[in-house]
């Protein structure tokens, strides 16, 4: 589609959203939010005619791109049949839905508790977890994200957490392996897997293993990153749980629905945990849905004991025909395959390709439709391009790199020293080639605040 300018239309919907809306993680007179007249495929635009590719896929969550025909067709036509029905009955909708899911969910996560996100999914993944051990504590990693809401935002392992952090949450926080910024001194990804793996068994010996319900990782972190596991550390992570009764929690957010090149990123690792969150790319962030997927164990722990949790929307009929539409757009249409092919043959030597040119490039990390590029001060240091979580001018090298990203026509994400490439999964190799054109063409500007 052409982008129509119409800016006396834009300027409406600015006014308007100045006056009223409240946007979140936000100093409210600080910002300036673009007023978006339209979206299609991997593009939106403004409503002065300017088109940009989305290199952000919403928040990592339009996994097939904006304005699905067969997804906005399957919502029309459930709302012309049934738009809402109460979380205790049986519906069509919501039952083809948790089938769909529960076939591409690993081992024996079979039955699925649906909730209106990520968030809260993860809370009552949480929830489920301490009352199935009986146990208060649980223990997530620095550099993550799982959450703005109360329990989820405290599990995060970022400045997110910081204004909500209460202390009172029964969080403990531990480092997962990032082998660029290794907090093990290591050299090897087989040192860091395996200092990890010491360093979280330490923790939990000095926390008290019969005080821990859950262990919760990104299975790949997302905002904090994109830093893929080594070899090895998720499944000692599976075996130190089992060896002390611990509840394994998946976050899979962010990085399933063929993010990665799999139906969830767990696959790419034969791990199977015992819980497994999941929302976004569900149903590519059509109509709100996440959920929760769960594993026989924990199941039978409700099979005569209530489950004291729920939700009014949980399992929404809209949403879930968003999402068996768009599972079943996913299989017809080789989505998944596509991140997985696209990501190896055009975005990774693509991108390896900018780091051997742009001293501002310290590291490429990633896999399928979900990486990222560590930006650099020094390449020799690896000083960060910005400190961590800088704002105002200590940001300016990252606000300028974003600018000039928008005006090569890429929307980026961005966060703290990193920009992430997450287009939709179902992104063309031209759109692609279009993006990274862009990006090498931003990254000049990152080059100029280098060493």
């Amino acid at each position: 589609m052409t982008p129509q300018p119409n800016p006396e239309a834009g300027a409406a919907v600015k006014a308007a959203d100045r006056a009223h809306v409240f946007h979140s993680w936000s100093a409210q007179e600080l910002i300036d939010p673009l007023a978006v007249a339209g979206a299609e495929g991997s593009y939106f635009w403004d409503y002065d005619g300017n088109r940009y590719l989305d290199f952000t896929s919403g928040l990592v969550y339009t996994n097939i791109g904006y304005q699905h025909p067969k997804v906005v067709a399957a919502i029309q036509e459930q709302a012309g049949r049934m738009t809402t029905f109460a979380p205790a009955f049986a519906v069509e909708a919501r039952s083809e839905a948790a089938r769909l899911i529960a076939e591409r969910t690993p081992g024996d996560l079979d039955k699925i508790f649906f909730t209106n996100g990520g968030a809260d999914a993860v809370e009552h993944a949480v929830r489920m977890a301490r009352l199935h051990t009986g146990r208060p504590k649980v223990l997530s990693a620095y550099r993550s994200y799982h959450g703005g809401t109360q329990q989820a935002v405290n599990l995060t392992g970022d400045p997110r957490r910081w204004a909500s952090d209460s202390a009172t949450a029964g969080v403990v926080h531990f480092w997962a392996p990032y082998l660029y910024r290794s907090r093990f001194y290591a050299e090897t990804e087989e040192q860091e897997c395996a200092r990890a793996l010491e360093h979280l068994e330490t923790t939990i010996a000095f926390e008290g293993p019969s005080t821990i319900a859950a262990i919760i990782l990104e299975t790949i972190p997302g905002t904090a990153g994109i830093m893929v596991p080594p070899p090895g550390y998720l499944a000692g992570v599976r075996e130190i749980c089992d060896k002390y009764g611990i509840v394994f929690v998946l976050d899979e957010v962010m990085a399933g629905f063929g993010r990665t090149g799999e139906w969830f990123a767990a696959d790419l690792f034969g791990v199977v945990p015992d819980l497994m969150t999941f929302a976004k790319g569900v149903n590519s962030g059509y109509v709100p849905l996440g959920g929760v997927a769960i594993s026989g164990a924990i199941a039978e722990t409700f099979g005569k004991r209530p489950y004291p949790g729920g939700l009014t929307y949980s399992g929404h009929p809209l949403a879930c025909a968003a999402a068996v539409a768009t599972i079943n757009v996913m299989a017809e249409e080789g989505v998944v395959e596509n991140a997985a092919r696209l990501g190896a043959s055009v975005v990774e030597p693509a991108l390896r390709e900018l780091a051997e040119r742009h001293p501002s490039v310290g590291e490429v990390r990633g896999v399928g439709m979900f990486w990222a590029l560590d930006l650099v001060k020094n390449r020799e240091t690896r000083e960060p391009l910005v400190p961590y979580n800088a704002a105002g001018e200590a940001n300016a090298p990252m606000a300028a790199f974003g600018a000039a990203a928008k005006k090569h026509g890429i929307w980026p994400f961005v966060n703290m020293n990193r920009t992430h490439v997450v287009p939709p999964c179902n992104v063309s190799e031209a759109e692609l080639k279009e993006g990274l054109a862009a990006l090498d063409a931003a990254l000049s500007v990152a080059d100029e605040y280098t060493e």
